[in-house]
């Protein structure tokens, strides 16, 4: 069992940054590849990223590569989201999730409840 809680979030100008960070509880982090997805208003949840169980790989979505970084720190139990350059299309709630890997939200067993991030024009 893992508990996910995410921080970091707020309000932040476009062209600004923003650093998300998951904590997770449970002995068993660090054998998890971790998620993150946002979810705008009205819209489905989307994928961001992924980052493998050790830290070694990481996948983005199109719309953020180059953009936004994933990392995690498994001493500390916790995964992070660099977030540059950012745009008002990047609103949306981000969530992290454990358990998974790829795009697909089924495939992810545990969830946070979720940051507000809002970038303003």
């Amino acid at each position: 069992q893992v508990q996910l809680v995410e921080s970091g979030g707020g309000l932040v100008q476009a062209g600004g940054s923003l650093r998300l960070s998951c904590a997770a509880s449970g002995r068993t982090f660090s054998s998890y590849n971790m998620g993150w997805f946002r979810q705008a208003p009205g819209k489905e949840r989307d994928w961001v990223g992924t980052v493998s169980w050790s830290g070694g790989t990481t996948y983005y979505a199109d719309s953020v590569k180059g953009r936004f970084t994933i990392s995690r720190d498994n001493a500390k139990n916790t995964v992070f989201l660099q977030m540059n350059s950012l745009k008002p299309e990047d609103t949306a709630v981000y969530y992290c999730a454990a358990g998974g890997y790829g795009s697909s939200i089924s495939r992810y067993n545990y969830w946070g409840q979720g940051t507000q991030v809002t970038v303003s024009s």
